[in-house]
């Protein structure tokens, strides 16, 4: 099971919208608990981001990095890592 550190709950937490049109949680908690509900992870690189999608499904061969960092689901943390969040 994924944990989720306060960086990256606050990360979803302040653009939750980037996903969805209403906001999913509006605490930690809520974060934490539907992040872990939708299997979210958090990986450590771009090239992991790309990895994971593209393991998901997802045709991720012709984007370039700034396309995969703006896609809906992917939530860049300020230290680095990536939140990687179904919809």
């Amino acid at each position: 099971m994924e944990e989720f550190d306060e960086l990256v709950l606050d990360t979803f937490l302040e653009n939750q919208d980037k996903l969805f049109s209403e906001r999913v949680a509006s605490s930690r908690e809520e974060a934490e608990e539907f992040l872990m509900d939708c299997l979210a992870v958090v990986v450590d690189s771009l090239s992991e981001v790309r990895e994971y999608l593209d393991e998901s499904g997802m045709d991720v061969s012709g984007m370039s990095d700034d396309e995969l960092t703006e896609a809906s689901e992917v939530f860049p943390v300020e230290d680095g890592r990536y939140l990687i969040v179904e919809g």
